[in-house]
């Protein structure tokens, strides 16, 4: 009689196997367009077989569903993670390289080579009618766009490196604050799991907040075995490092801090950057991430004092420097064959060739009897209330080309301007070698031939040294739309692979959805059957 009655219960545990395998069906269908989700699929056993007493073998009590357990591959995660960092870096650094290229704005209408060939060709104006005021105001004006120029680029780039510094912040507070969702997860995911289930829906949760994170910074994510649970299941903690330190530690936070320099790192940067440190006050060494590209555009100067290898806001500053203050002590001294040093700065050890200047020429209003030059500086630079200062701030006839050189290193493109002499009056603009000759244009001429001077810089010519700088920022830029792109590809494939794993199948789901209908369909026919049985054993038999 009672192996007669184990059939219904057989079916009965079949009833109940196909109706769980149709609610993880249903949550997954219902899951299809949640971010992160893993699809979860019943785990289904055979029930433990009863003994026959006649010892004839064994017989099957059913199935079991043991578990709901989420569809994800480990390696696939951990892949992601270690690409995802790059491509977070190249891709900051390709956006913020393309703003700098649309600060020099090369080619245009408006960029440097244009101005520069206005400011030249006014010259050659000038050079049909020297005693013209009207051209030589318009001469004054072509020198003020081009230092206008370079006073606007370099704003720009502190501006720059202002907003990278703000981002720094940013991120950093952003790195805080998952790291703070992540150690609240561990302890939920911990707790919910001393049973023996597993969280696969935190779980979720927390690979999603660890996906976002690695391509913020250089993370190293593990689950650490540690012993056993109660359960009997291995006792895991969930670690991330960075940089060989513990981020998190199982429910252990080190959260990341900012600290202002009190000094700069490099001359060329603006007050109060931020570094990033342990909260603890240790160093962080930022391998990657977007953290990284910020950081590397922020503070990049090509190894020149802060040691980074990277050619970021501070090296283009710099070398706009180096151009305006070669460019003013050529054009006003006549000095040419300038060596520079990698931080910038002139090499006094290497003789310097002294031509014909602006300030070897007469001005205007000199006369036959004047033996000595207007000494007029055209260029100078920005000083007190952001005025242009006078010629007497760099007159030098008397003093040694050392003294001369430290008075041209306090021009910056920021600062870079035509001088107030030249500002107030436009006789002052000299152009003839001997006083009282206005059509007398030899200094003209020089200043002229200086445009195509190739020993100004080592790269050349005046232009030939922004066009260099121009193609290096060019191919900087493109790198980082290179490896950005390279990058993107890797972490879309290994997205793809995840989905292709992880993701929901509405197609399989349905598939699913017909198959546990049918299970259910026929253990329910498998108890109405068992029922008949039994009615005709129990109320039929035996009745006349």
């Amino acid at each position: 009689m009672r192996e007669g009655f184990f059939g219904l219960n057989v079916a009965v545990r079949g009833l109940y196997t196909a109706q769980r395998g149709l609610d993880v069906v249903n949550y997954n269908l219902n899951n299809v367009n949640t971010p992160g989700y893993s699809r979860q699929q019943a785990i289904q056993v055979a029930s433990k077989p009863m003994p026959l007493y006649d010892g004839t073998g064994m017989l099957g009590t059913g199935s079991d569903v043991t578990g709901v357990q989420r569809v994800r591959d480990e390696y696939l995660d951990f892949k992601y993670w270690s690409e995802n960092v790059s491509y977070g870096e190249w891709d900051t650094k390709r956006t913020q390289l393309a703003d700098m290229e649309a600060t020099f704005n090369e080619p245009s209408d408006s960029g440097f080579s244009t101005i520069m060939n206005d400011f030249y060709s006014s010259f050659q104006e000038l050079a049909k009618d020297p005693s013209s005021e009207a051209v030589r105001a318009l001469v004054r004006e072509k020198g003020v766009t081009l230092a206008k120029y370079f006073n606007s680029t370099a704003t720009h780039f502190e501006k720059l490196q202002g907003d990278l510094n703000y981002n720094v912040k940013t991120k950093v507070e952003e790195i805080n604050s998952l790291g703070t969702q992540i150690q609240q997860l561990n302890r939920q995911i911990y707790s919910a799991e001393l049973d023996g289930n597993t969280a696969n829906d935190l779980r979720d949760q927390r690979t999603v907040l660890v996906d976002k994170l690695s391509k913020l910074i250089n993370i190293q994510a593990n689950e650490v075995v540690t012993g056993k649970l109660p359960s009997g299941k291995d006792d895991k903690h969930f670690v991330i490092t960075i940089s060989g330190k513990a981020f998190i530690d199982h429910f252990q936070l080190s959260k990341l801090d900012i600290q202002q320099r009190s000094t700069k790192v490099n001359n060329e940067d603006i007050d109060n950057l931020y570094d990033v440190k342990w909260a603890d006050g240790n160093t962080l060494d930022v391998k990657g991430g977007e953290l990284r590209g910020y950081l590397d555009i922020r503070d990049g100067n090509d190894g020149v004092n802060n040691g980074i290898l990277y050619k970021g806001v501070p090296y283009y500053i710099r070398r706009m420097n180096e151009f305006v203050q070669t460019f003013a002590m050529s054009f006003n001294e006549g000095f040419y064959n300038v060596k520079r040093l990698a931080g910038g700065s002139i090499d006094s050890s290497v003789p310097v060739s002294k031509g014909e200047g602006h300030v070897d020429g007469y001005a205007l209003n000199s006369t036959s009897a004047d033996t000595a030059p207007a000494d007029i500086r055209f260029f100078t630079m920005l000083g007190t209330n952001s005025q242009p200062v006078d010629s007497a701030t760099f007159k030098g006839k008397a003093v040694t080309l050392s003294e001369i050189r430290d008075q041209y290193s306090k021009i910056t493109a920021k600062n870079f301007a035509v001088g107030a002499d030249i500002m107030s009056d436009v006789k002052l603009i000299s152009v003839s070698d001997k006083g009282g000759e206005v059509g007398n244009i030899n200094i003209l001429n020089k200043l002229i031939e200086n445009r195509h001077d190739p020993h100004m810089f080592v790269e050349g010519a005046p232009e030939d040294f922004m066009k260099s700088l121009v193609t290096t920022l060019g191919i900087d830029s493109q790198q980082a739309i290179r490896l950005s792109n390279n990058q993107q590809s890797i972490v879309k494939q290994i997205e793809n692979r995840k989905l292709s794993d992880s993701g929901v199948s509405i197609d399989e789901e349905m598939a699913n959805l017909v198959k546990f209908q049918h299970a259910y369909n026929a253990s329910a026919k498998m108890i109405t059957t068992m029922s008949e049985v039994y009615d005709t054993l129990i109320n039929k038999m035996g009745v006349v």
